[in-house]
C-alpha cells in the first residue's frame, strides 16, 4: 500500500497550468521595458485529498527592438529655379520600434554615389536644413516649423520632415542630390534631444532585468552609407533646375498718334507722331524671367521724341498714359538706341513699354 500519492500534472495529460502576465500587445510589439510574469499553477492530491501550490515566478523585462523607415514623401524630385531660396523636399519618418523615440536628422549632399539618383549631379544646394513638420499640417510652414530633431515619436507613429535650401544662381546648375540621414535616440524627456542610441553587445547573454538595445532595421542602400542593422536610415531625393528658359516674346506695334493735318484717322505723314509699343510677356506659368531688359534702334527718317519712354503701363497694355520712368529707361543718341530695364517679369505676367518718334 503507498501511504502518500503524489500526482503532479504538468504540462500534459490533466494538468491544470494557469499563466499570469502582464504584457500589452502593440503593432510595434510589446512596449520594450515590460515586465512579463509567468507562475504556473499546480493541482495534485495526497491521500485523496486535492491539493494546490503555485511555481515560483519567472520575469524578464522586454527588450528595445529598434526599426524604423525614411522615405521620400512627394513623387518625384522638387522642381527649382536658379536663386530661389526656401525650397523644400517631403519625407517621412515612421517609427516602428518598440519604444518612444527620438530621431536625429541630418540633411546630407556627400556621400550618394553617382547613379543613385537619375541624372547628373553638378551643384549642392545652400544652408540646406531639416526641419519636423510641427502642426502635422504635411506642408512646410517657415517660422512655425522650426524642431531640427524629430521629439517623443511613438510607436506606430510617423511625421514629416522636410530639408529646406537654397538655390545658387550658377547658370550651368541643373541638380543636386540630397538625403535625409536619420539616426534612432534615446527617448523618454519631451523637449530635450536625445543621444544616439547605442546597441547591446550581442556577444552577451539576455539578462532577464535589463533592457537591451538590438537594432533590427533592414534597410541597406546598397553604397556603403546606410548598411542593415546600424540604427540609421536614409531617403534620397533631388532638387532639379528643370526650366532654363521660359517663353518669353515681345510684339511690337507702331500707333500713329498725330499727322498734323487730319484730327480723325491720322496718317503716317512727315511730321506725324508715331508711337511703338513693345508688350513683353512671360508664357512659363511658375518661372520668372530676371533682369529683362528691351533695346530698340529707332528706325531711319524718323527722330524720337524725348521723354516719351514709358515703362510697366497698367494692364501690360501700352496706352497713351503713362509717365516715362527715367530711372529705368534711356536714349542714346549716338547710336539712336532706345532701352528699357523691366527687371524681373514673373511667370504668366506681362508688361509693356512704349516709345515715340516723328516722321523726318
Amino acid at each position: 500500500m503507498i501511504g502518500n500519492r503524489v500526482r503532479l500534472l504538468l504540462l500534459s495529460g490533466t494538468a491544470a497550468v494557469a499563466s499570469i502576465g502582464t504584457a500589452h500587445a502593440q503593432t510595434a510589439g510589446t512596449t520594450a521595458g515590460t515586465t512579463i510574469n509567468n507562475t504556473a499553477a499546480v493541482s495534485y492530491t495526497v491521500n485523496g485529498t486535492p491539493q494546490t501550490t503555485n511555481s515560483t515566478t519567472a520575469s524578464f523585462v522586454v527588450d528595445r527592438k529598434v526599426n524604423f523607415t525614411v522615405i521620400r514623401d512627394q513623387p518625384g524630385n522638387t522642381q527649382v529655379n536658379l536663386g530661389q531660396t526656401g525650397a523644400v523636399m517631403a519625407f517621412k519618418v515612421t517609427n516602428t520600434t518598440n519604444g518612444t523615440q527620438d530621431f536625429l536628422l541630418d540633411p546630407d549632399q556627400a556621400t550618394i554615389a553617382t547613379g543613385l539618383i537619375p541624372g547628373t549631379d553638378n551643384f549642392d544646394m545652400l544652408n540646406l536644413r531639416a526641419y519636423v513638420d510641427a502642426n502635422g499640417n504635411g506642408v512646410y510652414d517657415p517660422g512655425v516649423d522650426t524642431a531640427q530633431f524629430v521629439d517623443e515619436l511613438a510607436p506606430n507613429a510617423s511625421v514629416e520632415v522636410f530639408l529646406v535650401g537654397n538655390v545658387p544662381t550658377t547658370a550651368s546648375a541643373t541638380q543636386a542630390n540630397v538625403s535625409l540621414h536619420v539616426t534612432v535616440a534615446a527617448g523618454g524627456q519631451a523637449g530635450t534631444q536625445g543621444a544616439a542610441l547605442v546597441p547591446t553587445d550581442l556577444n552577451l547573454g539576455n539578462a532577464d532585468n535589463v533592457v537591451d538595445v538590438v537594432f533590427a532595421d533592414d534597410d541597406d542602400d546598397n553604397i556603403g552609407a546606410d548598411v542593415a542593422r546600424n540604427g540609421q536610415g536614409r531617403a534620397y531625393g533631388a532638387f532639379e533646375v528643370a526650366t532654363h528658359n521660359v517663353a518669353l516674346t515681345v510684339t511690337k506695334t507702331a500707333l500713329v498718334l498725330s499727322d498734323g493735318v487730319n484730327t480723325i484717322n491720322p496718317k503716317a505723314l512727315p511730321g506725324a507722331v508715331v508711337q511703338y509699343c513693345l508688350l513683353a510677356n512671360n508664357a512659363t506659368l511658375l518661372t520668372p524671367a530676371t533682369g529683362v531688359t528691351l533695346t530698340d534702334v529707332i528706325p531711319a527718317n524718323t527722330t524720337y521724341v524725348a521723354g516719351s519712354i514709358a515703362i510697366g503701363l497698367p494692364g501690360g497694355t501700352c496706352t497713351l498714359a503713362g509717365a516715362p520712368q527715367d530711372d529705368a529707361t534711356s536714349f542714346n543718341a549716338a547710336t539712336k538706341t532706345v532701352t528699357a530695364t523691366i527687371g524681373t517679369l514673373a511667370g504668366g505676367a506681362s508688361t509693356a513699354v512704349s516709345f515715340r518718334v516723328t516722321i523726318n
